[in-house]
């Protein structure tokens, strides 16, 4: 309450303790002014009931609305789950239901039945407390609780009997019975007739029969006592009377009445979630994003109808819906398989985004595999250690020291004393060649005794000053050796917006949603410009380094891009695994698209098998799925390519450390490595 409301109050308070101090002395000479003394409350009441200009916005409430770039609408931030229809696409039965059991003369009155009032003031005072609330009173109720107080007062019923009046000067009756049934609730998160006829019966409000009608009707009196799924008995008896009233009052056949209240309830029971639309994560961020701005702007975005366009791709958020829920269900059976008897079923969870890198514009966005259940945003909010999708950070910062992919390094067995003490010893899934590798090579095969060996010689410090200039910038990164191999947790987010920079020669921009807000008339409330690029990388070394990621899928451990999804346009990206397959990454590269998944269990703790856990078995299909069909569809350009040649390698002898080709070839493989270690 405002300062000077409050204070207003406490006078009122003060002056009403000095009249009953008054009145007890004098009562006749009270007597004589006591109709002033009341005129002289209901005025002191007036300032705190509703005002007219909020009766007319609460009757015109429009939820502001989330569009696709398309213009398809994403998502609606209503205040309830509420469907407002007009009176006359409601049943003629629930009306003549309504009238009939809470207020008999609605079309005589003018908000306030002084019959009724008197009738159940004077049943009150004989010990049988009966309500005398209009349609109009219980709409002032529903609308304005806050308002006008929930607590059993004589300030309350004079709060509600003004507001009643106010109401029936602003609205028709016919509007006051349309507003009140579509404002009105039934329970089960269904607010209004509209949600109450398809929770409770499975059809619209226009098809409510007679006894439906008075079985909603019915629940008026008290929608927990009166719940037909939970006490359907006294339900049956509460419609029976609401049958009963409409008989008496001429809206019913006695004959049809009495057949009807024989039939059972006949219930089609089905709750009425609130639609969570095909992006429920990048809206729910939105959402706090939009209260924020609202507030500082005097709008509330549950009534005042802005609309807010955004840089969503519909097309392609539904296709990575589709590819994150195949493809989780497909390892889904496999982790149940791992399971032990008697263990609890735990649920793979993922993260799944896309950008444009030219203008930072997410394009996709689905933060778990199903938000009803898991509002946890893997997107934004969970933080993993990113495994070998950190290393092109350590490869990023080595070739803008002036080091070049073609430069090599011995792949052995290592032992790197660290500054502080203690011995680091990194190993990868097969034993060392002994052979030289260049670090085009050591990327692509994701070697981490190379990686390792760089990150020394570029240094921790450099190279997280490089990931955080490329766009991991919110995660706090521990500036040790083991940095290159992702062992410091970051986001998906971050992730996807670092690969941008490479991809948009070095560049970095914050990735950005939200491209204008609109008022209910189309009018531009505020435009958001692009975000400013800065220069997180010369553009000729980021152009060095999406080369070097080409061998990830052309040759290295992203090949299935290519063999699997069949993508033969110009992309480069990297896989990412981390200790016992506790996460698993990739994130893939177009000149107009880049996209990254994270596949894991909530809980760090657990892992996922050797044979899918891989980021290249659990995280690469789903991404490889969006890309094949984003290519097909050509939502990017399948003939766009990064402005560095690609390289077109002759059939040769894999790298060492490749998987080889065939047992043959696997036996030359050894003998040439032996031969040259020889050398």
């Amino acid at each position: 309450m405002h300062p000077l409301a409050s204070r207003a109050w406490t006078r009122t308070e003060v002056a009403a303790q000095q009249a009953w101090a008054l009145a007890r002395r004098h009562p006749w000479r009270t007597a004589s002014i006591l109709p002033a003394l009341v005129l002289l409350y209901i005025l002191a009441l007036l300032p705190f009931t509703p005002g007219i200009a909020d009766l007319r916005k609460a009757k015109s409430e429009v939820p502001s609305v989330v569009m696709a770039s398309d213009g398809s609408v994403l998502a609606e931030y209503k205040r309830l789950n509420r469907e407002w229809v007009p009176l006359a696409e409601i049943s003629p039965n629930v009306v003549n239901a309504l009238i009939a059991t809470e207020d008999r003369r609605f079309y005589e009155h003018h908000g306030l039945d002084l019959r009724r009032t008197a009738g159940a003031v004077l049943n009150t005072l004989r010990g049988n407390t009966q309500g005398g609330s209009t349609i109009t009173q219980q709409l002032a109720r529903n609308l304005f609780p806050e308002e006008i107080g929930r607590s059993i007062s004589i300030n309350r019923k004079v709060k509600e009997a003004l507001t009643a009046l106010k109401i029936e000067a602003v609205y028709s009756k016919n509007e006051i019975l349309e507003t009140y049934l579509n404002t009105v609730p039934f329970l089960y998160n269904a607010f209004g007739i509209e949600m109450a006829a398809r929770t409770y019966f499975d059809k619209s409000a226009q098809q409510l029969n007679v006894q439906e009608a008075a079985t909603l009707i019915g629940m008026l009196k008290g929608t927990s006592y009166y719940n037909p799924v939970l006490n359907p008995e006294r339900a049956r008896e509460r419609r029976n009377v609401v049958l009963a009233q409409m008989v008496k009052y001429g809206k019913l056949d006695a004959a049809r009445a009495q057949a009807l209240a024989k039939a059972p309830l006949k219930l089609d029971f089905e709750r009425q979630d609130v639609a969570l639309g095909p992006a429920p994560h990048a809206a729910q961020w939105i959402r706090k994003w939009l209260i924020a701005w609202a507030d500082n702007r005097g709008y509330n975005i549950h009534s005042d109808g802005l609309v807010v366009r955004t840089t969503l791709n519909a097309r392609l958020q539904k296709a990575a819906n589709q590819a994150m829920a195949r493809q989780l269900d497909a390892l889904q059976s496999l982790a149940d398989r791992r399971r032990r008897k008697g263990e609890e079923r735990v649920l793979l969870q993922s993260g799944f985004m896309a950008v444009d890198p030219r203008n930072g514009h997410i394009l996709a966005w689905v933060g778990s595999r199903d938000f009803a259940t898991e509002q946890f945003d893997h997107v934004n909010q969970a933080r993993r250690q990113p495994g070998s999708t950190f290393k092109p950070f350590v490869y990023g910062a080595a070739f803008e020291m002036g080091m070049s992919p073609r430069d090599e390094f011995i792949d052995q067995p290592l032992a790197i004393h660290l500054p502080g003490g203690g011995i680091w010893s990194p190993t990868d899934g097969t034993p060392p060649t002994g052979a030289p590798m260049t670090l085009r090579e050591g990327l692509a095969y994701s070697k981490n005794t190379i990686t390792a060996q760089l990150m020394m010689r570029v240094g921790p410090q450099r190279v997280a000053q490089f990931a955080r200039a490329m766009g991991v910038r919110v995660s706090k990164l521990d500036e040790v050796p083991s940095l290159a191999l992702g062992t410091s947790p970051v986001t998906l987010r971050e992730m996807v917006a670092a690969y941008g920079s490479i991809a948009n020669g070095g560049r970095y921009i914050d990735p950005a949603m939200v491209v204008q807000v609109e008022d209910r008339e189309g009018k531009v409330l505020e435009a958001f410009q692009q975000a400013v690029p800065e220069q997180a990388m010369s553009r000729s070394q980021s152009l060095q380094l999406v080369n070097a990621m080409r061998g990830v899928v052309d040759e290295g451990t992203g090949t299935a891009i290519r063999t699997r999804h069949g993508i033969q346009a110009d992309v480069a990206g990297k896989t990412g695994t981390t200790q016992e397959n506790t996460d698993g990454w990739f994130i893939l590269m177009h000149p107009q698209m880049v996209a990254g998944a994270w596949v894991g269990f909530n809980d760090s703790s657990m892992t996922m098998g050797d044979a899918w856990g891989p980021g290249a078995k659990s995280a690469l299909p789903m991404v490889g799925d969006v890309f094949q069909q984003a290519l097909r569809a050509k939502w990017i350009d399948p003939q766009v390519e990064f402005d560095i040649p690609r390289p077109r390698p002759q059939p040769r002898e894999p790298a060492p450390g490749a998987p080889p080709r065939d047992a043959i070839q696997g036996l030359t493989n050894f003998l040439n490595r032996l031969f040259r270690g020889f050398q």
